[in-house]
């Protein structure tokens, strides 16, 4: 990229300005007075503008000239602070992971999966969040390092990934303070007579959920319905109805949105998978999130 002036040249007119005349500047660059005035020329000369003018025995700046050093200012101050910032960053490596988050696995989970790596000293953390095809496509370029999901990438013969199951939950039914003395009255036949909220059928645990409530000879009331799990949740703590959540997630969600367990939704699980380019994975930490699986119940 060519510039549209020497930066130098910016520099010996940042110099001169702040000191207010040609002689001040160059004792103060140890050079000639005619070698800094020729450079501040040739500055106004690839601008196209004056920027000093005589004023007594000195110079002052012109309206161009002021504009100029207010830009100088900013540039020349970050130039002075990188070479410590640089060596604030050399001093504390980073271990870079970046994660992608299909859209369907719950935050909850989310942060259960990645705790075996959160106290990793120096981590930086990069998380993105979307449709499953996406983040497939990133992870084959190499722009995520792994991806985290809650069910398997499909196969697919030009998709060369590997999935690695890291655990799985047992979903139970959660109810907030006006909803529970009723709901957890014959349960798991009263919740036809409370309001209910579920995933959308986006969510992969949503057709267990359905099979369930089928076994069970159940047609609730559905007031909402919810593709994201963070939501689910958040509008189950307000009140708006009963909904299902990870039963490993039972004292969060407690703690959080004051919400209590009314009972198991017995044989429907959410399960959790990494997935990753390579079958025997490279990535230090995502090797520690593979050796800690476990299940998560």
């Amino acid at each position: 990229m060519s510039m549209p002036f020497n930066y130098r040249h910016l520099y010996y007119f940042w110099m001169v300005a702040k000191e207010g005349s040609m002689s001040h500047a160059a004792a103060r660059l140890d050079m000639a007075v005619q070698t800094v005035s020729a450079q501040v020329r040739e500055l106004e000369r690839d601008l196209g503008c004056q920027l000093l003018r005589p004023a007594g025995r000195g110079l002052a700046l012109t309206e161009a000239g002021v504009a100029a050093l207010r830009q100088a200012e900013q540039i020349f101050q970050l130039g002075e602070a990188l070479p410590e910032l640089v060596r604030a960053q050399a001093q504390q490596p980073a271990v870079r992971l970046v994660v992608g988050i299909a859209d369907g696995l719950p935050k909850l989970e989310v942060q259960r999966l990645l705790r075996p790596v959160l106290a990793v000293p120096g981590l930086r953390l990069v998380c993105h969040e979307g449709e499953m095809a996406e983040l497939l496509a990133d992870l084959a370029l190499h722009r995520l390092d792994v991806v985290l999901a809650d069910h398997p990438a499909p196969l697919r013969p030009h998709l060369r990934v590997h999935n690695h199951p890291l655990g799985r939950s047992a979903m139970g039914w959660y109810a907030a303070p006006q909803w529970w003395e009723q709901a957890a009255q014959g349960f798991p036949a009263s919740l036809q007579e409370v309001p209910v909220l579920l995933p959308t059928q986006h969510v992969i645990v949503r057709g267990q959920i359905d099979q369930w409530l089928a076994q069970q000879g159940l047609r609730p009331r559905v007031v909402g319905e919810f593709e994201d799990n963070a939501l689910l949740e958040a509008f189950g703590g307000t009140g708006l109805g009963v909904f299902p959540g990870a039963v490993a997630a039972q004292a969060e969600l407690e703690r959080r949105i004051q919400v209590r367990l009314l009972g198991a939704c017995e044989g429907v699980e959410e399960q959790y998978y990494a997935i990753s380019t390579e079958r025997r994975v490279a990535h230090p930490l995502v090797q520690q999130l593979l050796g800690a699986r476990a299940v998560l119940s």
